[in-house]
């Protein structure tokens, strides 16, 4: 086994600040769902509204809608971070381009899921585009480090 040191482009610093962006995004949506939960009155420590609740209160169910949004970007942010990072060692403004176009398909999908009409999250779909570009960016840069390209 041989070690292949890693050079870090100046250009790195896009992806430095992508990164910087996301976490804006998180505590935005974070700031979001606090929000609803005093407004639409869901005490802690309950993550979510319970569901019959929900189904016959209106708030209930749109703070579960904004909890949901939240929720979601969450559960793929470690992918999003990792993706980012190794992607960006190659092709910094590629990446970072791409992450910029997953963080704007999040706030686009998390304002769609906040208007409590769960198929309005689909106006962030595009942000998908963004998700595979970082996969494209950080299989280059595997294939790179393994000498396959």
């Amino acid at each position: 086994m041989s070690l292949s040191t890693i050079i870090v482009p100046s250009e790195y610093s896009y992806v430095i600040g992508t990164f910087v962006a996301s976490a804006f995004v998180l505590q935005w949506m974070g700031f979001r769902v606090t929000s609803a939960r005093k407004r639409l009155g869901v005490e802690l420590p309950s993550l979510y509204a319970d569901a019959a609740e929900a189904r016959k209160d209106k708030d209930k169910h749109l703070f579960n809608c904004v909890q949901r949004g939240h929720q979601n970007t969450i559960e793929s942010y470690a992918q999003f971070v990792g993706l980012l990072a190794i992607g960006g060692l190659k092709h910094p403004p590629l990446a970072s381009a791409g992450g910029v176009v997953y963080l704007a398909g999040r706030i686009a999908f998390m304002l769609g899921y906040s208007t409590g009409d769960p198929s309005r999250r689909r106006a962030g779909m595009f942000g998908y585009l963004g998700l595979i570009t970082l996969l494209g960016t950080t299989i280059s840069t595997a294939l790179s480090i393994g000498k396959f390209l």
